[in-house]
């Protein structure tokens, strides 16, 4: 997809952060993503590369 392709976003809104336990939810705060990995976390390699992977993402 080429950059004239893309369509304007929408103005973002203005929201209070609030506290989810310890994690800041809203307001300035960046998103937040919790996941679970797939593999046998006896696969230690494996894991690991999934986990960069989500990080990477």
């Amino acid at each position: 997809m080429s950059d004239q392709e893309l369509q304007p976003l929408a103005p973002r809104r203005k929201t209070r952060q609030i506290m989810v336990g310890k994690v800041p939810v809203g307001g300035d705060a960046p998103i937040s993503v919790q996941s679970m990995t797939k593999t046998d976390t006896r696969d230690v390699e494996a894991t690991v590369n999934q986990i960069y992977g989500y990080a990477n993402a």
